[in-house]
């Protein structure tokens, strides 16, 4: 029998085949659009929950990969019934790995879990220079840019970042997020950004406080 809270839970466990087989009897019952998106929001609070009990210890980085890797299976398997569905976005974000940086994983668990929550994500990539974040902020006007760096050096390309977005007259119309290993709030400080984090959950749940 179908419930809401079983898929929920499915994802909090990370259990695949149940998350699947669920969806698929779930389309099979021809739902309405509403419906679907009720299933959308049951796993989005599965995959919340799974950011949770990261920041907890108890899962860990590969496990939230696999929960985005999962969440984007499980909404695709309900593209069917949720139509444009998507349309719902919460807000938007301009999210990449700075200039002289090469690491993704953090972003990307990032970008999943920011996704997950219902926002549209627009990933720059890695190594991405001053002028790329720029660009796609005037392009799209989101309301978040999100900078990723593991390495120290991504601070300052951190910096000149958001140097160049205050130059061309866009800093105050975005919120800022730094994340990754090196990062502090003196970092912080020092770079420019409204808010840092180590941990893609609370980065999310940043960005979810700055748009509600």
């Amino acid at each position: 029998m179908f419930s809401l809270k079983s898929l929920t839970k499915a994802v909090e466990n990370l259990d695949e085949e149940v998350v699947l087989d669920t969806i698929k009897e779930f389309v099979a019952t021809n739902p309405s659009e509403d419906e679907g998106q009720a299933a959308v929001a049951a796993c989005q609070d599965g995959m919340a929950i799974v950011g949770d009990l990261f920041e907890q210890g108890e899962y860990f980085v590969g496990d939230l990969i696999f929960a985005g890797e999962l969440l984007t299976e499980a909404i695709n398997a309900l593209k069917p019934v949720i139509g444009s569905g998507t349309t719902s976005k919460t807000g938007s974000i301009i999210l990449g790995t700075v200039h002289g940086d090469l690491h993704d994983i953090g972003k990307n668990i990032f970008k999943s879990m920011a996704e997950a929550a219902g926002f549209e994500v627009y990933d720059l990539g890695i190594d991405q220079p001053v002028e790329a974040f720029v660009e796609k902020v005037k392009e799209v006007k989101p309301n978040i840019v999100g900078m990723s760096g593991v390495l120290t050096l991504a601070l300052e390309s951190m910096k000149d970042t958001v140097d160049a977005l205050k130059e061309a007259g866009v800093r105050d119309d975005v919120k800022i997020i730094i994340g990754g290993n090196p990062v502090t709030k003196e970092a912080c400080d020092h770079i420019g950004s409204d808010a840092f984090t180590t941990n893609a959950a609370e980065g999310v749940k940043i960005s979810q406080k700055w748009i509600s």
